[in-house]
């Protein structure tokens, strides 16, 4: 057992054993791996990339960016935006924007730098490159998708990490994201308040956030003694054309409807316009509300009824978490209040 009275659990020599077993493995001394792992000129790139191949294989937690951190060396956090197959949601999305706007504002503010990158959502270890190799003290992650477990394993050897999404069983990482029940909720309220009855959803339900919408979705009509009827959800990719494609697949069904909550402004405005050409009136015929409040959504035509996501102040939680984590703090996810925006969209609504 560890004397340290602030190491109780033994860590220190746990980390010392594993550090002397990595030196065993590649020839090398316990302080050349030191050295190797804080990114030392004093060690030789063929040497300092077998050490790190190693600590990887190992587990090793490489505490690179604590160090550096400490020593005012590494003034870095990584920001990744996972790209994924599935949903193929481009950089440009004005929603990732937004996030990144608000993340370079409460990084510049706290004195650190940005490094952005975007990895495939598949191999989301390539997210956390940047830190085993000391460019970053951190990473930020914007979006989740389905990769719960890929994260909880980056979380579990030790890469300080913190991602927007939604809080999750069994999680491992610290999560900052906005209220999605509520949000959803909020938004199927306002059009049943309205007298809307058939309301379709937009959106695909196995992206944690958009799943958590579509429960706020359905807690709304619980709450009005209304089913839902399964004709009316329609899965709904991010891309541009998403909603005019969600569009088309409701009117394919054939089933009545008199209202929209679509599960971004970008899936909300597309069906807009596809809704427009089939000759339906928004918000007459058809009441429409998105979410995010990106800034187009009050240029829009009619301004664009919405979820607004609570985007500055998602920024300075995410840089306070993840500083707090490569401090060694214990970090808790936390939920950030959405609220209804009611424009034209769902006037009369």
């Amino acid at each position: 057992m560890s004397k340290n009275p602030k190491d109780p659990s033994g860590a220190a020599a746990r980390q010392r054993l594993q550090m002397a077993d990595i030196a065993r493995l590649a020839g090398v001394s316990t302080s050349t791996v030191s050295r190797a792992l804080s990114g030392s000129s004093l060690v030789n790139e063929e040497t300092r990339k077998r050490v790190l191949e190693l600590a990887r294989s190992l587990k090793y937690s490489i505490n690179i960016g604590a160090q550096n951190l400490r020593l005012k060396q590494n003034r870095t956090i990584g920001v990744v935006v996972p790209y994924d197959a599935h949903t193929r949601q481009h950089l440009s999305d004005p929603f990732f924007l937004s996030m990144l706007g608000s993340l370079a504002d409460a990084l510049t503010e706290q004195g650190f730098e940005m490094l952005l990158s975007r990895v495939d959502a598949e191999t989301l270890d390539a997210a956390a490159r940047p830190f085993d190799n000391g460019r970053v003290i951190g990473v930020i992650l914007i979006g989740q998708w389905r990769h719960h477990e890929q994260l909880n394993q980056l979380a579990a050897r030790g890469v300080p990490i913190v991602v927007w999404g939604a809080q999750l069983p069994q999680q491992l990482y610290c999560t900052i994201g906005g209220d999605n029940l509520t949000g959803g909720r909020l938004a199927v309220a306002h059009l049943l308040e309205g007298g809307r009855r058939r309301i379709a959803f937009f959106g695909d339900a196995k992206l944690p956030e958009v799943e958590q919408r579509q429960a706020g979705y359905h807690a709304a009509l619980a709450g009005r003694g209304i089913a839902p009827e399964p004709l009316l959800h329609v899965s709904a990719s991010f891309l541009p054309q998403g909603g005019a494609e969600a569009v088309a697949e409701l009117l394919r069904r054939g089933v009545p409807f008199d209202a929209v909550f679509a599960s971004s402004d970008l899936l909300a405005m597309s069906a807009i316009n596809a809704l427009r050409q089939a000759g339906l009136r928004v918000p007459e015929d058809v009441a429409v509300v998105g979410y995010d409040d990106i800034e187009l959504a009050s240029y829009f035509h009619p301004p664009l009824s919405t979820v607004r996501q609570p985007v500055r102040a998602a920024g300075h939680a995410m840089v306070a978490a993840l500083l707090a984590l490569v401090d060694g703090a214990a970090v808790a996810s936390r939920q950030l209040p959405t609220e209804l925006v009611v424009r034209d969209t769902s006037a009369g609504a």
